[in-house]
């Protein structure tokens, strides 16, 4: 479970932002829309974005896709750290990357960050707070290392953590059990992108081969009316007539030599009706050729989505509602914001859609902003904090129609159309 994200001089990110699912003191959709992990702590179910093109809202799962990949690689890679500082400004030529993020696992609280630039590790630290009190496990500072007695692991392994990797990605090498849970909880923090959605196709393929996952991805398709009743996977292995003409001839000679690389193909089934209108035999669409772009979207994310669900994990998803009609966008939103989510799980998505922005589906504290200034570094803040910072915003506002009037910023400022043929 994601509790906060920080992140400062990487990207459109100049000064430090933070992302926080804690709930506020507000009482909206208390049954529905928030997690109780505790007497003292509420944890939101979703969390959507909203701001201009460029304002930064992808460098924000940039971000967090940066700080997942080198917590699990860092320790293998020896290279140069691709991380890219704000560049808008002299101040940060020189200061490193801050990434933080506070997240629950089985239970306990964890705290980690690091302070990196391209060619080192500059700060690292970890603390964790199995029941209230927070404790330090460790920190780093350069190449000061200070171990808590809490982890023991550690010990013993300073000497063979390199400048440009992280201790915490060594410490799970050497299998340090805090170490490999925390990097268990990574690999499950899905980060994805609503506009390559392709990249997941293949697991949702390889997950239909499960008859039970299968019925489940039927189901989800149903409801979403997309009128298919059935998916066949049809795999074989390549032959020469099915590879590209123009694929050159080295890459067909490898590709024809694997045993393991299958032509796999698609094919979506739907009810095919007769002169009385009765549905009398079924017909077999290629899905990658006569399928809607929607369709195909849907499709790939289904089974990341449903295990999202299903397990509690956290599902970050940029562009989502591309494709998308604003219906089947309301839909799986209401799912995560419902009490079929049982397991912790939680989405959080940027989009366009302001049709979304309503006070039926979002708490004020699930609905952020981002926006830059004049000097190109990017503000993050919530529709609470605008609140906060800028006075109330009535009961019966229509958060959407006065997002789309500026009231809220985070909107272009698009210039007269006439000036362009001036």
């Amino acid at each position: 479970m994601l509790i906060q994200f920080r992140v400062g001089n990487f990207l459109s990110f100049k000064d430090p932002i933070t992302f926080s699912m804690v709930a506020s003191r507000i009482k909206e959709h208390e049954s529905s829309n928030v997690f109780l992990l505790n007497k003292r702590l509420k944890v939101l179910k979703s969390a959507v974005i909203y701001g201009a093109n460029a304002s930064g809202k992808s460098n924000l799962f940039k971000a967090m896709a940066f700080m997942k990949k080198f917590v699990l690689t860092s320790s293998q890679a020896s290279e140069q750290i691709k991380v890219t500082n704000f560049r808008l400004s002299t101040d940060t030529e020189n200061a490193p990357s801050l990434f933080e993020i506070v997240f629950v696992h089985e239970g306990i609280r964890y705290r980690y960050g690091f302070q990196v630039d391209k060619k080192e590790v500059r700060g690292e630290w970890l603390y964790y707070a199995p029941k209230r009190q927070e404790a330090k496990l460790f920190t780093r500072d350069g190449t000061t290392f200070e171990i808590g007695s809490y982890y023991k692991e550690g010990r013993g392994l300073v000497e063979k953590t390199r400048n440009n990797a992280l201790f915490l990605s060594i410490v799970a090498q050497f299998n340090g059990q805090i170490s490999l849970r925390i990097t268990d909880w990574f690999k499950k923090f899905n980060i994805i992108s609503g506009l390559n959605d392709t990249r997941y196709l293949g697991y949702t393929i390889d997950q239909v081969h499960n008859d039970e996952v299968r019925g489940e991805i039927l189901k989800f398709l149903k409801i979403a009316d997309l009128g298919i009743e059935d998916i066949n996977i049809e795999e074989e292995k390549l032959n020469l007539e099915t590879l590209p003409k123009d694929m050159p001839e080295a890459l067909k000679a490898k590709l024809l030599s694997a045993d393991q690389v299958l032509d796999v193909k698609i094919k979506s089934v739907h009810k095919k009706f007769d002169q009385d209108k009765k549905a009398s035999t079924f017909e077999k669409f290629e899905f990658g050729r006569e399928e809607s772009e929607g369709t195909k979207k849907l499709f790939a994310i289904s089974a990341p989505l449903l295990d999202t669900i299903k397990n509690g994990k956290i599902m970050v998803i940029d562009e989502f509602d591309s494709r998308l009609h604003p219906t089947i966008t309301e839909f799986l939103v209401r799912l995560f914001n419902s009490s079929e989510n049982r397991k912790n799980a939680q989405l959080i998505f940027a989009c366009h859609d302001t049709n979304l922005i309503k006070r039926d589906i979002f708490r004020r504290d699930q609905i952020w902003f981002t926006e830059k200034d004049q000097y190109g570094a990017t503000d993050l803040y919530s529709l609470v904090e605008y609140i906060m910072d800028k006075g109330k915003v009535r009961n019966d506002a229509s958060y959407g129609k006065d997002y789309i009037l500026g009231k809220y910023g985070a909107i272009p400022f698009v210039s007269n159309p006439k000036l362009l043929f001036k």
